[in-house]
C-alpha cells in the first residue's frame, strides 16, 4: 500500500481524478474508526487526523460543488467554504471556479442566515428544500443564497443532482451526514465512496456513516485505490461497479 508522504501532490490528486469531469459524478467521503463509528460526542472532526485533512482537502480542491445535510453545518460549525491560497491556484490553473460551491439539503430550512457558511460564502451557496417548507425561512435565507425547491414530501435528491448538473456543476462532493448518506444511497446515486479509516476504538454508542429507514437493496463497489497516512490513517477509494 502506498503511504501518501512518498506521493507528489500531482500524484495523490491523480489518485481521486476521475476520468471525465463533464461526466456527472457523486463521491461520498465519510471517516470512520476500526469498530465503525461515525463520531465521538455528535462530532466526525474528533475521528479525523493530519492525513484525514489531506485527503478531505484534496477532495474538496478537485471538486465543483459540496453537498452537505443541514445539521452536518450546524454540528460540525462550518466555516465559509473559502479553500487555501496555493488550492485556488491549482483550481484556477485547471479551469475550475477558484472555489467549489456549497449545497446543502435541508426540508425544515433551520438555518441561520448570518452563519458563517453562508454569510461569508465566497461563492453564494445553494440550499435545497421542498414545498413545504416555512415561507419565512425561504424568503430570509434567500437573501444570501439561492433556495431550489426540489420534490414534494421531501426533498427530491435525483432533482437537487439534476440541478447541479444544469448549474454547470457535475463534480458532487457529499460530506453526509448519515441521514443523508442514507438517502443517497437509496435512491442509488453514488457513484464513489472514499472512506478513511481512523486508527482508534470508539466503544458502543456511536451511529454509522449511514442513516435512516431500512434499505431495500444493496449496492457494489469495487477498490480502486488504497493509501496509507504516516498517522495509521488507511484511504480506500471504491467506485460503483459497471
Amino acid at each position: 500500500m502506498r503511504k501518501l508522504s512518498e506521493l507528489t501532490e500531482a500524484e495523490v490528486l491523480a489518485a481521486y481524478q476521475v476520468e471525465d469531469r463533464s461526466v456527472p459524478h457523486l463521491r461520498s467521503n465519510f471517516v470512520t474508526t476500526l469498530d465503525g463509528a461515525v463520531e465521538i460526542d455528535g462530532k466526525s472532526k474528533a475521528l479525523s487526523g493530519a492525513s484525514d485533512q489531506e485527503v478531505f482537502g484534496k477532495l474538496r480542491m478537485l471538486s465543483d460543488v459540496i453537498l452537505v445535510g443541514a445539521g452536518t453545518v450546524r454540528d460540525e460549525h462550518y466555516n465559509a467554504l473559502r479553500l487555501g491560497a496555493e488550492r485556488r491556484a491549482w483550481r484556477l490553473e485547471h479551469g475550475l471556479a477558484e472555489n467549489p460551491t456549497l449545497a446543502l439539503v435541508s426540508s425544515r430550512l433551520d438555518l441561520d442566515p448570518k452563519a458563517r457558511y453562508l454569510a461569508d460564502a465566497p461563492v453564494r451557496p445553494i440550499i435545497f428544500t421542498n414545498p413545504a417548507s416555512p415561507a419565512e425561512a425561504r424568503e430570509a435565507l434567500a437573501e444570501v443564497a439561492d433556495v431550489v425547491v426540489c420534490g414534494h414530501a421531501g426533498v427530491d435528491l435525483h432533482e437537487v443532482v439534476a440541478t447541479l448538473v444544469e448549474r454547470g456543476l457535475p463534480q458532487i462532493l457529499t460530506e453526509g451526514g448519515p441521514h443523508l448518506q442514507g438517502a443517497l444511497t437509496e435512491a442509488d446515486l453514488i457513484d464513489e465512496m472514499c472512506l478513511s479509516l481512523a486508527p482508534m476504538l470508539a466503544g458502543p454508542g456511536s451511529g454509522r456513516i449511514t442513516a435512516g429507514p431500512a434499505a431495500t437493496s444493496t449496492r457494489s463497489y469495487v477498490l480502486h485505490s488504497a493509501l496509507a497516512g504516516d498517522d495509521g490513517y488507511l484511504f480506500f477509494r471504491y467506485l460503483r461497479e459497471a
